[in-house]
C-alpha cells in the first residue's frame, strides 16, 4: 500500500509518501520558523497564508522524490486536527481535492496519533500496550496504548504545554524562536542547578502536568536581576529546562510503573531536546523500562507520522467523506 501523507496543523507545511506504512519514499518539510521568529510565537494568520503558497509545490516534491504518480497512490492521509483551525483547512482542502480528482480513498488522522507513529517507522518499534508521552508546542500529555488505534488519556497538561513555556521563556530571555533548540544551546554553557525553579506538584495526586508556575517563577527572576549577563542567561536557561524534564520524566515513570506498563514512547517536538531524551533514557533502565524514541527530525511536525497513522487507519477499512472538515480541539482520546 503506498500512500501520501498531508500535515499542516500548526507552521510547517508537509507530505510524505509511505510505502506499506513503515517504508519512507519521501519526506518534504517546509518550515515557516523565519516568518514567525520576529514575533516570538506562531501567527496563525501568516501560517495559513504560507501553508496557501507552498502546499501545492511540497507534495509536488514529495510524490516526485518517491518516482510516484497520483493515479499510483491507494490512499491519502491528512491531518485534521488538532492545530490551528486555518492551516488544517488547507491541508484537508487540498487532501479532499486530490481524492476527489483521482478517486482515491481519504483518511483523517489526529496529529497527536501522528507523533505516537513516528515510533513506528524506526528500527525498533515499541509493541502494544506502551505509555506514550507526546510533548510538544500545543501539547503535552501521556496516553495508554493497550492496542492499535485504541488510546487512553492518562495525564496532560492543565495550563501550558511544555513546548509553549520553552518559547515564552525563551522570549523573556531574549534568544529567539522557537524556543526548545535556542533554550538547549543556551543551556550548554549554564549550571542547571544555579536556581531552583518550582516542580508542580498535583494536590489531587492526577498525572497532570502544569508549567506556569515555573514560566511564572523565571519571569520574577529575570525582572529581579535585569539586565542579565550571558552567564546569567545561561544559568536561567540550564535550570529551567532541568526543571520542566524533571517533571516530565518524573510523571511519566510514576504513570508507567501504575499501569503496569513496560514500554515507553517519547514523542513530539519537545522530544528533540537532548536532556530530556537522556534523562528518561536514564530514568527508563533504572526502572527496567523499555524505551523508545522515533529520531530528531520524526520528532517535529512531519507528514511521515500522519502517512504511518493514515495507512493503518486506511488498512482497517476507515474512509473520510469529502465533508471532512478541520476539526481545531480534536481529541485523541477521552
Amino acid at each position: 500500500m503506498v500512500v501520501l501523507g498531508i500535515e499542516s496543523s500548526c507552521d510547517e507545511t508537509a507530505a510524505a509518501v509511505l510505502a506499506d506504512g513503515r517504508r519512507v519514499l519521501s519526506s518534504v518539510v517546509a518550515s515557516q520558523d523565519a516568518i514567525h521568529a520576529p514575533y516570538g510565537g506562531v501567527v496563525p494568520e501568516l501560517a495559513s497564508r504560507r501553508h496557501l503558497e507552498v502546499i501545492v509545490p511540497v507534495v509536488e516534491r514529495a510524490l516526485a522524490e518517491a518516482g510516484v504518480r497520483l493515479p499510483d497512490l491507494d490512499g491519502i492521509a491528512v491531518t485534521q486536527g488538532p492545530g490551528l483551525v486555518g492551516s488544517l483547512l488547507v491541508g484537508c482542502a487540498v487532501a479532499k481535492s486530490l481524492a476527489y480528482v483521482h478517486r482515491l480513498p481519504l483518511v483523517a488522522v489526529n496529529h497527536l496519533e501522528g507523533h505516537i507513529y513516528a515510533a513506528f517507522l524506526t528500527d525498533d518499534p515499541p509493541e502494544h500496550p506502551f505509555l506514550a508521552l507526546v510533548v510538544s508546542g500545543g501539547h503535552t500529555a501521556l496516553y495508554l496504548a493497550s492496542a492499535p488505534l485504541t488510546y487512553a488519556l492518562v495525564g496532560q497538561t492543565r495550563d501550558d504545554a511544555a513546548g509553549e513555556a520553552f518559547d515564552k521563556v525563551a522570549k523573556l530571555l531574549g534568544l529567539g524562536f522557537p524556543g526548545g533548540p535556542v533554550i538547549e544551546r543556551a543551556a550548554t554553557g549554564g549550571d542547571p542547578k544555579a536556581i531552583t525553579f518550582p516542580l508542580a506538584q498535583m494536590t489531587d495526586g492526577a498525572p497532570d502536568f502544569s508549567f506556569s508556575g515555573v514560566k511564572t517563577s523565571v519571569s520574577l527572576h529575570v525582572k529581579q536581576r535585569a539586565p542579565l549577563r550571558a552567564a546569567d542567561v545561561a544559568d536561567v536557561a540550564a535550570s529551567f529546562q532541568a526543571t520542566v524534564v524533571k517533571m516530565l520524566v518524573r510523571k511519566t515513570v510514576k504513570a508507567a510503573l501504575h499501569h503496569g506498563i513496560k514500554r515507553v514512547v517519547l514523542t513530539g517536538g519537545v522530544a528533540a531536546n537532548g536532556c530530556l531524551r537522556e534523562a528518561l533514557e536514564a530514568a527508563a533502565i533504572e526502572r527496567g523500562l523499555r524505551l523508545h524514541i522515533p529520531p530528531r527530525h520524526l520528532c517535529t511536525d512531519n507528514a511521515a507520522m500522519i502517512t504511518a497513522a493514515g495507512t493503518v487507519r486506511l488498512a482497517a477499512g476507515e474512509r473520510a467523506p469529502l465533508t471532512l472538515n478541520a476539526a481545531p480541539d480534536l481529541a485523541l482520546a477521552s
